[in-house]
């Protein structure tokens, strides 16, 4: 009824692929308060009030005490559950229950949960280019630069 892979011998099975989950790497926590410029790779967690820039290759939670005024938020994931005053754009964009967005959003893939807030337009896109810069987001010297 059932018929083997010739290719496969009983006990022995290639493991199945697990795809790597987006890790949290850093958090900004509950009662900070933090004007500036946020880049880079990885994970970020906010819990507490941002204001400035963001653009990141990697994911963006901002928890429920999370409070984010950007012009523009450039990030591959963004997880709201707290409230954000500005425009995403992004690969993946999620707004929980408690989740407030005043700001216009483009992007490739949108979800929200029931009782979740959004002003402004959802713009999809086949493919959404963050415009990040270079990936490891370290200067790359050329021969001309290097010392003497």
């Amino acid at each position: 009824m059932f018929k083997r892979n010739p290719g496969t011998q009983q006990g022995t099975s290639t493991p199945p692929v697990i795809q790597a989950v987006e890790r949290i790497t850093s958090v900004l926590g509950p009662g900070v308060i933090w004007e500036g410029k946020l880049s880079g790779a990885g994970g970020v967690r906010i819990e507490g009030t941002f204001e400035g820039q963001i653009g990141l290759r990697g994911m963006l939670v901002v928890g429920e005490s999370g409070r984010v005024t950007c012009e523009n938020i450039r990030a591959s994931a963004v997880i709201v559950a707290g409230a954000v005053r500005g425009n995403i754009i992004t690969q993946k964009l999620e707004i929980r229950a408690t989740g407030r967005v005043w700001g216009d959003v483009v992007t490739t893939s949108f979800v929200t949960e029931d009782g979740a807030f959004l002003r402004g337009q959802i713009r999809m896109e086949e493919h959404v280019d963050l415009d990040l810069g270079t990936e490891s987001g370290a200067e790359t010297q050329t021969p001309d630069q290097s010392p003497a």
